[in-house]
């Protein structure tokens, strides 16, 4: 299935941010699950810059370039390094963005990213300039779908006027829903919905319940949980482990009657 923007929903992508990018045995290992996920026919995987500034892209390219027909390849600009704080910092400024992305197109061996996000919104640059930036390199070919990440509703309407928007990365699980009227407004659209975060840090004795009672492990339920949520979207969740992979990849067949989403959703909302 696919959204109105064109990009696959329905099953489990692949967030590559937890991949060790440093040469050495972790590095090989990375280089093979990332090689599992095409080969289980994830259709999605999800880096940025902010990776290890560029050195998560260039992994991606190592493992699967030439990249196998009908895998999506996604990446973020908007987030550079920076001496203060957390160690990076917003620059949306369009010729800014224009640079990140020609870089980025390097680093993943492209001449095209299909779907490209922007990390963050830069408080110091308009909306539109932001959003104007990306829609000039998708009119020169550069780009496919435009993608926003932890935006308001507000936003993601203002965004909207500068140009259509494939995607969005916000947060949220089963019991995180901040973003509620964020995915409603998606949905409406037709726009795909890439929660990060999509299994929760918290311990429920329900989901872990249900998990028995399905023969699934409480990570597959809530992945599950999010694939009946909505039609419009697409789990991102990360991990360095090949069986990890597999199960997440397997929460995509695992199918949820409406008393279990109905008990996981007493039990969210009780949390």
């Amino acid at each position: 299935m696919t959204t109105a923007s064109g990009l696959p929903v329905g099953r489990v992508g692949f967030g590559a941010m937890r991949l060790p990018a440093a040469p050495g045995p972790a590095r090989e290992q990375a280089l093979a699950v990332v090689r599992r996920a095409v080969g289980l026919g994830v259709p999605l995987i999800d880096t940025a810059f902010l990776y290890g500034w560029g050195a998560n892209e260039e992994l991606l390219a190592e493992a699967l370039h030439p990249y196998p027909e009908g895998l999506l390849v996604a990446t973020k600009v908007g987030i550079v390094p920076s001496e203060e704080g957390e160690g990076w910092a917003h620059d949306g400024r369009p010729e800014s963005l224009r640079r990140q992305t020609e870089q980025a197109l390097r680093r993943l061996r492209l001449d095209r990213v299909e779907l490209l996000q922007l990390h963050r919104l830069d408080p110091a640059v308009p909306v539109a300039e932001q959003v104007g930036a990306l829609r000039e390199l998708r009119d020169a070919g550069l780009v496919g779908g435009i993608g926003l990440s932890e935006v308001t509703v507000e936003q993601l309407a203002e965004a909207r006027r500068t140009a259509a928007i494939a995607s969005v990365q916000n947060r949220y699980n089963l019991f995180d829903r901040e973003h509620e009227a964020v995915l409603a407004q998606c949905e409406a659209a037709g726009i795909a919905f890439l929660p990060w975060r999509p299994v929760a840090a918290e311990r429920s004795a329900e989901v872990d319940a249900v998990a028995r009672e399905l023969g699934a492990t409480p990570q597959q339920v809530l992945l599950a949980w999010l694939l009946a949520r909505s039609p419009v979207m697409l789990p991102i969740p990360g991990t360095a482990s090949a069986a990890h992979l597999e199960e997440n990849v397997a929460a995509g067949a695992l199918r949820l009657t409406d008393d279990l989403r109905a008990r996981l959703d007493r039990a969210a909302a009780g949390a």
